[in-house]
């Protein structure tokens, strides 16, 4: 399967908590739900493509919490996320979670690039993860997620969690389509590419 990262970030790179103010408090972060005034039928839309295409979901220890609070008190069947969510196999990569509630929940305990990379040598179309930051950082340094969906909305915070943090592994990306909503949110699927290639505008000097 290949690993497939969505997320939803602001122009800044914050990814913390986009869906409510207490989503994710964590650091003392004041400004969650930074998304719902952008939210739109073209990202609906979008999203309901992505998980159409997945097999099973990887999601990070406060990820999983979050939708294990909401996702299974969606019981409309025609809800293409809550139906999928509920049905297919959901990974949690964790140390701690020991009896997760959330019916097909397995977790993956120990280290977590060596499971996910077991995972992924299972057949099937995508094993999708979506938010959980501090899993996809870790396993982008892996060289273990194939592509990203990133959704960029036009809005600044200053503060919060980042996707791309200092430590991040240099990494080239190739843009594989990109499209926006109606708000003003780019939607940009990238194909990582290996590392960055490097070269200089200055002028050559002559003798």
């Amino acid at each position: 399967m290949d690993l497939i990262l969505t997320t939803f970030v602001t122009l800044d790179g914050v990814m913390q908590a986009p869906g409510g103010p207490e989503e994710d408090p964590s650091g003392g972060f004041e400004q969650g739900g930074w998304v719902f005034p952008l939210a739109d039928a073209d990202m609906g839309a979008f999203i309901d493509d992505v998980f159409a295409r997945a097999d099973a979901f990887l999601l990070g220890r406060r990820t999983y919490e979050i939708f294990a609070a909401h996702w299974p008190r969606v019981t409309d069947p025609e809800d293409p996320v809550a139906s999928l969510l509920n049905r297919l196999p959901k990974y949690v990569a964790s140390n701690t979670l020991k009896d997760p509630s959330w019916e097909g929940t397995t977790v993956l305990s120990g280290e977590a690039a060596e499971r996910v990379a077991e995972l992924k040598a299972q057949p099937g179309r995508e094993l999708q993860i979506h938010g959980s930051g501090a899993l996809a950082r870790s396993l982008l340094r892996h060289g273990l997620i194939d592509r990203v969906h990133l959704l960029t909305f036009p809005v600044v915070l200053g503060a919060g969690q980042r996707l791309f943090d200092a430590g991040a592994e240099p990494s080239a990306m190739r843009l594989l389509e990109s499209r926006t909503t109606s708000t003003g949110a780019v939607i940009a699927t990238y194909e990582v590419a290996g590392r960055p290639s490097y070269g200089s505008f200055a002028l050559d000097e002559e003798g």
